[in-house]
């Protein structure tokens, strides 16, 4: 069997050691005589599963008791829907920042449910660039102000936390977990899994309890946190195969050395391979310095005629999934957590090889 090195934006990488894991433990799960995916969400071993995926994960975000944890479904683009439902309140205003296609889809989703702020916007960049925080137009009675930390298909990346007098509410669906933040920073945090939590198939929402019972009548019972958090994520059959491979997820970054150590690993890897983007004349990157994503790095090519063969030339070298998002065109890597740096100097190695026969 041959691992090729995965950049896909998502589903993304999973670490080795996690599927080897869930590989020896996919039959007969500890003596139990079935799998994890075919219990009951009621039995002791799943509850038992969630509840120490749950403290894992606690310890590794420093996460308080004033937060509530919550395991759901629908991926992120549900908690743009989900969010106004819970938050909005009846004839609500909301502010909203635009950085990317992932921040025009929570703005269009709110919209239909309150009024909407577009507070800021960097489209007249291409986004390309964050809105200084003194440009932004703060609405004086928003319910909550909700910004994406890190925009997946454009590489762009917030590195401060913006002040707001109303609750801060991020799609961390691409950054979450990459390195460590301050989670009393926030009122609420969603995240689709599958870049750096575990396969699709599993939100994660951690919402400060307080903000909770806020969602209108309307609200279903599906999308409404206070229930599932009263019914600790079990309201319904939770996705409980992608809940244990989150679980191994969060014991395999605490192996690592938790958040400090993987943020420095993730950090090292991104200077890497935009230094290589840099120093070259046959590749660049769009997205202003001090706002690079650390784990989505878009770049193109001097010359655009050469992208398909640099794409199958790099699937040929075991280097997949390079293709940048249809929106923008080029390449783009994805460089998460269990993408490994020894899969940044293979790209590095293969795209100065390219440019040496093609520039």
């Amino acid at each position: 069997m041959t691992r090729c090195y995965n950049f896909c934006a998502g589903p993304a990488a999973l670490p080795q050691a996690v599927l080897e894991q869930a590989r020896d433990e996919l039959l007969d799960w500890h003596g139990a005589g079935l799998s994890i995916m075919e219990m009951s969400h009621r039995s002791a071993e799943i509850v038992g599963i969630a509840e120490r995926a749950e403290a894992t994960l606690r310890e590794l975000m420093g996460i308080g008791d004033e937060y509530a944890v919550l395991f759901l479904q629908g991926g992120a683009s549900t908690q743009f829907a989900a969010v106004p439902l819970n938050l909005l309140g009846e004839n609500g205003t909301a502010d909203y920042v635009n950085t990317g296609q992932w921040s025009k889809k929570a703005i269009a989703e709110g919209k239909r449910f309150g009024s909407v702020n577009v507070a800021a916007s960097s489209e007249d960049t291409n986004f390309t660039t964050i809105p200084p925080r003194d440009t932004w137009k703060l609405s004086a009675d928003a319910a909550y102000l909700h910004y994406t930390p890190n925009e997946t298909i454009g590489g762009v990346e917030y590195f401060w936390v913006p002040e707001a007098t109303a609750p801060l509410v991020v799609d961390m669906s691409s950054t979450i977990l990459s390195r460590p933040i301050n989670v009393a920073d926030y009122g609420v945090i969603y995240a689709g899994a599958q870049k750096n939590i575990g396969p699709a198939g599993l939100t994660l929402v951690i919402v400060r309890r307080d903000l909770l019972g806020r969602a209108v009548s309307q609200c279903p019972a599906m999308l409404n946190w206070k229930t599932a958090a009263d019914n600790d994520s079990m309201y319904n059959t939770p996705p409980t195969y992608a809940l244990y491979l989150a679980g191994l997820v969060f014991e395999w970054l605490k192996a690592q050395g938790g958040l400090e150590a993987i943020g420095a690993i993730n950090r090292r890897k991104a200077e890497k391979l935009y230094a290589a983007i840099d120093n070259s004349a046959f590749y660049a990157n769009p997205v202003e310095v001090p706002s690079r994503s650390l784990m989505n790095v878009p770049f193109t090519l001097a010359d655009d005629s050469l992208d398909k063969v640099f794409l199958a030339e790099a699937e040929q070298a075991g280097l997949l999934n390079l293709k940048g998002h249809r929106s923008v065109g080029g390449m783009r890597a994805s460089i998460y957590n269990a993408v490994g740096e020894d899969a940044v100097d293979a790209l590095i190695a293969f795209m100065q090889d390219f440019e040496q026969r093609n520039g």
